[in-house]
């Protein structure tokens, strides 16, 4: 019988790290390929699954392999508190590509110009997945499927397509960019094809997709206060598009 440890490897981005339970139950709800999951505590890892997943219960069973804590340790940067980590196979580019697309779409992409941090990115994500929009795309260098942006969405990117692209890469769709001097959100009706775009943490929107943007927004925040945080500001917009 093969060693599941074996199959700790996958062809160079294809891997992704599922850090930790809940990042492992919500890859297998949405569907992901997991060829191998490892714990310290088997039987604590289904207790939990029995808790707050039973529907991924079987699932777990069948794919849990129990290993000494070093060598769980060997296999993880950052040791999660839930003492589980999985590799999935990353879905296709292509695949993705297509569902950013669609058309017509019946929920919003959000793309993240240029961020900066991967924790927010992971936050970011899990909000998208929980809204149901179409996709997450980001621009610039930060990779959307770093283990530390995986970590953050709770595996939640395989509930929809995230990418990273260029500006001009953009899937079709009206551009609403928020920024400081747009036009006060809460007087536009968000369309469901629209594409969402957030600036960096620091700097805001890029010179291109600035040129690229439709329509510029703003979100309501009292005078003085700088800014809100990246999550915050796409969860209230999600919550504007969802709630007209």
């Amino acid at each position: 019988m093969t060693d599941p440890l074996d199959r700790w490897a996958l062809p160079a981005g294809s891997a992704v790290l599922l850090d930790g339970f809940h990042a492992l139950k919500h890859a297998l709800r949405f569907g992901a390929q997991v060829p191998v999951a490892v714990t310290t505590d088997r039987a604590a890892a289904l207790a939990l699954a029995d808790e707050l997943a039973p529907d991924v219960r079987e699932a777990l069973a069948a794919l849990l392999t129990e290993v000494p804590p070093q060598v769980y340790a060997s296999l993880v940067s950052r040791p999660h508190p839930t003492a589980v980590a999985a590799l999935a196979v990353r879905p296709s580019r292509e695949d993705s590509l297509r569902e950013l697309a669609r058309d017509p779409r019946s929920a919003p992409v959000v793309v993240l110009d240029e961020p900066r941090n991967l924790g927010n990115a992971g936050a970011v994500i899990r909000l998208a997945a929980g809204f149901g929009v179409t996709g997450v795309i980001t621009t610039g260098t930060l990779d959307p499927w770093h283990p530390t942006v995986v970590r953050g969405g709770a595996g939640l990117h395989f509930a929809t397509a995230v990418e990273r692209l260029t500006v001009p890469e953009l899937p079709p769709g009206p551009v609403f960019a928020l920024d400081p001097e747009g036009e006060d959100i809460r007087g536009t009706k968000l369309p469901d094809n629209a594409i969402l775009a957030f600036g960096s943490e620091r700097t805001g929107l890029s010179a291109d997709l600035r040129a690229r943007a439709d329509h510029l927004l703003r979100l309501p925040m009292r005078p003085q206060v700088s800014s809100y945080n990246l999550a915050t500001s796409v969860a209230m917009t999600l919550y504007h598009w969802s709630a007209r």
